[in-house]
């Protein structure tokens, strides 16, 4: 332990309930070291939360370690040796938890206390862990969110979590796990679901209070971009075993391990158009119910053979045994050439088809607006009656038939308002919404139920959008029954279809929604959204959470789907990637305001608005080598119930000036047809080609 902080030897973890155990960890050797970060990637269920939560011995009931040590150096400052946690008693896990080790759970909304203001949940480890008073721990508990970036960190302290935004959670999640300075730092997925200038802040507020502690790190994601420049070497799991481990710049430069390859081809930045379909894994997880024969990934390899089915790989360095390096468990190992893509050969071979549209409008949005009354609450205190929040403010848009038209924006843009108001699920406070040439404002009841049979939602958390106590029969039956469509024996016929069209066997019918998968789940939701066969669906975020090979499994379904029943989608998102691959035209949000649309190759290659280029800028890359190619977006969005004057966006546009503050940008066409744009003062392309960098300056 002379030159590790942690070192996993040989873990074993397994999880019994109802009649069954699950072998969550077999075999696990980690090691770190001081200062040190590790990555651990890989599909949901493949053991990554698992390790995490074993170091600390928050394994869930049924839980327990079963095999293999868990070595800890000793606290700072003390001559102990190594404490193993595996087999530590839980006085000593209390004492290490949140001490000496803090760790930054995946959901901060659940893991923070709904009862308690923000400053007692960061001063509890301080009184628990230190002999300080509460007013020392409450000074330090306000230095501490000060220095996670909180505003106004005096009087957040007084707030309660629900009062938060989700990055300020992020950030108070953070700030109780820093408070007592521990020596190592487990983040467990927490950046997940959060918006690119949000997920940028936050890993960077990591990377530097890591600098400033010396905390060591682990973190446990399946976003290959966050570790790609945050950490310094990887482990990838799958199946409850390491499959890979290397530093960061060789493990994405030259990916040896099939499943570790066939997880970089399913990235949509792999993909060489928009047209090409993602390249995905065959199968599901093993269940880890029965420790498999074999290779784990064998199953779902396109390299596999007999040997790779009965016998199990070991961590070996290009075919020898070694505990140091660039170590896999695979007998057939990718081995690109020099400069040759590494993904390439899994790739799929030839392009899709693009959908068919017949080009005419569909959907029509003129200067739609959505703003809500505050009853109430510290706004309304400010503000005085008649306070509100204006979540969307004069939206105008056009979507074509059989096309996908994407929505960018940060959190609280007020993308999924405009999509509750499109399927009819809020009422626009101003402006027209005309769908197929009818404004749905003026429908009665039967054409309006009507409309909601050609307009359906596919909601982005697919799981809390279904009833529990039904199973998917009755999910998928039921608008049919609201909707009068058919017999019994019709509806379960076309329930039969549904299950054939997106991917799923027939035999789900008789499951309940938590039986199944993340990804099996949106794909049932995609299901409900097709069972009326509407020729619009408004997808909000629905693959924002899922892992890389289960999103690109969805994409290519909702592509397929397009092509074959003619679907318009209006597709909701934070994940540039997601839609530069997979819209059409997109329209980027601001603050309730639409700031620039167009083809969406135009808009991703050559961004007019400033808060489009901030936005481009700030994607984490899947490249540890890429550098930024500009400034990423700073500062926090302002509220929504006091929007600035002007443009919206000038309090954080590095190219603001006197004229933002005074009138509102007026919507303009400067380079080409169909790309508009509202800024004063847009980036505008030099004529030199194709890399031409956009420049600020005024249209004449």
């Amino acid at each position: 332990m002379t030159d590790s902080l942690l070192r996993i030897e040989d873990l074993h973890v397994e999880i019994a309930g109802r009649g069954r155990t699950v072998h969550a960890l077999d075999g696990i050797d980690l090691d770190l070291a001081p200062g040190e970060a590790l990555g651990i990637v890989g599909e949901s269920g493949c053991g990554k939360t698992m390790t995490a939560l074993s170091v600390l011995g928050l394994l869930p009931g049924g839980g327990k370690v079963t095999g293999g040590r868990i070595l800890f150096d000793g606290p700072r400052g003390t001559a102990d040796g190594p404490t193993d946690l595996a087999a530590a008693p839980e006085p000593v896990l209390r004492d290490i938890r949140g001490n000496t080790i803090g760790m930054v759970f995946q959901d901060p909304l659940t893991s923070l206390n709904p009862t308690l203001t923000i400053g007692a949940q960061v001063a509890e480890p301080l009184l628990l862990h230190t002999r300080c008073t509460k007013a020392e721990a409450w000074e330090k508990a306000a230095e501490t969110l000060r220095l996670v970036g909180m505003p106004r960190p005096a009087e957040r302290m007084k707030n309660y979590p629900h009062q938060l935004s989700g990055g300020m959670r992020q950030r108070v999640a953070i700030a109780m796990a820093l408070v007592c300075e521990p020596r190592l730092l487990i983040a467990d997925e927490p950046t997940t679901a959060l918006d690119v200038t949000t997920q940028h802040q936050i890993l960077e507020l990591i990377d530097e209070l890591r600098e400033r502690l010396g905390m060591a790190m682990i973190l446990v994601t399946h976003d290959l971009g966050v570790i790609a420049r945050r950490v310094d070497r990887v482990a990838v799991m799958y199946g409850g075993k390491i499959a890979e481990r290397a530093a960061v710049r060789p493990l994405f430069a030259t990916p040896r391990h099939r499943y570790t390859q066939a997880l970089f081809a399913a990235l949509p930045e792999r993909a060489t158009d928009g047209a090409q379909p993602l390249a995905t894994i065959p199968g599901l997880p093993p269940s880890l119910v029965t420790r498999p024969a074999g290779c784990r990934f064998a199953p779902r390899c396109g390299f596999a053979t007999d040997h790779c089915r009965t016998t199990e790989p070991e961590l070996t360095a290009d075919g020898a045994p070694g505990a140091d390096g660039h170590t896999f468990a695979c007998f057939h190992p990718a081995d690109p050439a020099p400069g040759q893509d590494p993904t390439a050969e899994i790739r799929p071979a030839a392009p899709a088809a693009p959908p068919a549209g017949t080009g005419e409008p569909l959907l029509r949005l003129d200067g739609v607006a959505k703003t809500y009354p505050l009853h109430g609450g510290p706004f309304a205190r400010r503000r005085g009656a008649g306070a509100e929040v204006s979540a969307v403010a004069g939206i105008s848009l056009t979507v074509r038939r059989g096309e996908t038209f994407g929505i960018v924006g940060e959190s609280g843009c007020g993308k999924s308002t405009l999509g509750r108001m499109v399927v009819g699920l809020e009422a626009p406070t101003g402006g027209t919404i005309h769908f197929a040439g009818r404004d749905i404002a003026t429908l009665t009841k039967r054409e309006l139920r009507a409309h909601r049979r050609d307009v359906q939602l596919m909601f982005q958390d697919s799981y809390a959008s279904m009833d529990p106590r039904m199973r998917v029969s009755a999910v998928l039956r039921e608008p049919l029954v609201i909707q009068g469509i058919g017999d019994r024996e019709e509806q379960t016929r076309r329930i039969a279809g549904l299950l054939d069209d997106v991917g799923l066997p027939r035999g789900a019918v008789d499951r309940y929604p938590h039986e199944f998968s993340g990804g099996q789940r949106q794909r049932l939701g995609l299901a409900r959204a097709l069972a009326l066969s509407p020729s619009l669906v408004v997808a909000d975020e629905p693959v924002s959470a899922l892992d890389v090979s289960v999103q690109a499994q969805i994409l290519n379904l909702m592509r397929d789907l397009q092509r074959d029943k003619g679907l318009t989608y209006l597709f909701i998102s934070h994940d540039l990637a997601v839609v530069r691959h997979l819209a059409d035209s997109v329209g980027v949000m601001y603050l309730g305001k639409l700031v620039e649309t167009g083809p969406a190759e135009r808009v991703f290659a050559r961004p007019l608005h400033p808060y489009t280029r901030g936005l481009l800028d700030t994607v984490n890359a899947p490249d540890p080598d890429a550098e930024p190619a500009g400034t990423p977006l700073g500062g926090e969005t302002p509220s929504a119930a006091a929007p600035p004057s002007g443009c919206r966006f000038r309090t954080r546009c590095p190219a603001a000036r006197e004229l933002c503050a005074t009138a509102e940008p007026p919507v303009t066409e400067p380079e080409t047809p169909g790309h508009r744009v509202a800024c004063h003062f847009p980036l505008i392309s030099e004529p030199a080609g194709d890399g031409a960098v956009p420049t600020a300056g005024p249209v004449q």
